[in-house]
């Protein structure tokens, strides 16, 4: 397959004219400035690389908008009780829907590919399905029948709290002690599966287990922790630990480029620094942080820094990567009280955002994606101009595509070489939305 577009965004910036080679899934060549040949495929619009959605809780799609009344929506804490009753009803077959409704939706909203952070192992009586993977197997069916990229990040959760209380209540179906957790992923991997590793929080991993699991995981896919999400958890962890969490991590782990450090909102500027060196990946979720009311993660600093990060869709609320990333922006702009936070010099700031998410995000998915280059996925998105920004240079039209359009930017998407999304619609819709509904249902009764 070749494919030519108008203009597409390569590492330089935007270039014209740009011949595409596509075999096997992964893009063979790239030709600037290149002729339309017989038989290629004219994009028009802009191509973009896909953005990898780096962090997900898929299940949690299912009350999206059910926790914001007063009874469950006060803090993080009581929004969490909620997602427990939701995660209790959670079947393998209801996950596999509600998978292929969220891959589809996504793909949608620009991404193509996903890290689901996995920790909805078992029964809700903790009992294990035979196999203990039954869960992790629904998420990636659901996954195919929408056909976006997946990484499994199996979870290790063990503790309900810095003080290694025991799991309670809606706890229990998420338990997995590291060897367990170390030992799906590895049967998971064996059976064609990309894995990585779900170090749920230093809450629910103690410090040994932590250790146990990166040395018996250490080279095998990426490692992701949630880490100092909230104010309460870094008080926590300094009582506990003698540290806040980013701290203590850099301190008691090797933390590399594998690792994914998801929401990081109230690490130092110490301690942002330190992580950037380490060349690990900062995990944004902009949607939920904000409906948690968790704070607003410096991303200046990482900037300044030379630190890497991606976003994520995290609990599901909000769907579409350009308008992920406009929240990302526009919350620093509101903490800073200034304009184009994240620009690059003079540059313009939709590409810088969007190249700079889309490669943290590959790295956080352990997946060869994130720009369009020779030996990596065909993972590509294409926008069109707004009327405003038509006749204007492509920068412009990411910019707008981010900050100014009212619908979902992405109007073709395809994942592995493969055109999923045409028009806005995806390929599978209909019988993804009817099974997704009949999960619903399931779920609420």
């Amino acid at each position: 397959m070749f494919l030519y577009a108008d203009h597409a965004l390569l590492d330089g910036g935007f270039a014209p004219r740009v011949r595409i080679a596509i075999s096997d899934g992964n893009i063979a060549g790239v030709t600037e400035d290149a002729a339309p040949q017989p038989g290629d495929e004219h994009v028009p619009g802009l191509l973009l690389p896909g953005m990898p959605d780096l962090h997900s809780h898929a299940f949690q799609r299912a009350f999206a908008g059910l926790s914001e009344f007063d009874g469950g929506g006060g803090d993080f804490w009581s929004w969490r009780d909620c997602m427990y009753r939701t995660a209790a009803r959670i079947t393998p077959e209801t996950c596999a829907a509600i998978t292929a409704w969220l891959g589809k939706e996504l793909l949608k909203g620009g991404y193509t590919s996903l890290a689901e952070f996995h920790y909805l192992h078992h029964r809700p009586d903790g009992t294990h399905y035979e196999p203990s993977t039954t869960m992790a197997r629904a998420i990636a069916g659901g996954a195919g029948q929408a056909g976006i990229a997946l990484t499994l990040l199996v979870g290790i959760y063990e503790a309900g709290g810095f003080d290694g209380a025991p799991l309670i209540g809606g706890q229990n179906r998420f338990c997995n002690k590291a060897a367990d957790g170390v030992a799906m992923a590895g049967a998971l991997r064996a059976d064609g599966f990309s894995t990585g590793l779900a170090l749920h929080s230093l809450r629910a991993v103690p410090p040994a287990s932590l250790r146990q699991a990166v040395a018996a995981f250490a080279g095998a896919g990426p490692i992701h922790v949630h880490v100092a999400e909230q104010r309460a958890e870094v008080e926590a962890s300094i009582a506990a630990l003698g540290a806040p969490p980013v701290a203590w991590l850099l301190d008691n782990a090797d933390i590399d480029a594998s690792w994914c450090l998801v929401h990081a909102t109230h690490a130092t500027d110490p301690e942002i620094a330190a992580a950037a060196r380490t060349g690990a990946v900062i995990g944004l979720c902009p949607t939920t942080e904000a409906d948690l009311g968790d704070g607003i993660f410096d991303l200046p600093s990482l900037l300044a820094a030379s630190g890497h990060f991606g976003i994520g869709s995290d609990s599901n609320v909000a769907l579409d990567a350009f308008a992920e990333l406009r929240l990302l922006e526009y919350s620093q702009r509101l903490r800073r009280e200034k304009r184009n936070i994240s620009a690059a010099g003079d540059g313009h700031t939709g590409r810088a955002l969007w190249q700079a998410a889309c490669r943290g995000g590959a790295r956080a998915c352990g997946r060869a994606a994130g720009r369009i280059a020779a030996g990596l996925c065909a993972d590509l998105v294409v926008i069109e101009p707004t009327p405003e920004s038509e006749g204007r240079s492509p920068d412009f039209s990411l910019d707008a595509a981010i900050f100014a359009d009212p619908r979902s930017a992405a109007r073709h998407v395809m994942a592995g070489g493969v055109w999923l999304v045409r028009d806005g619609v995806h390929r599978n819709e209909v019988a993804i939305d009817a099974a997704y509904r009949r999960a619903l249902r399931t779920i609420s009764t």
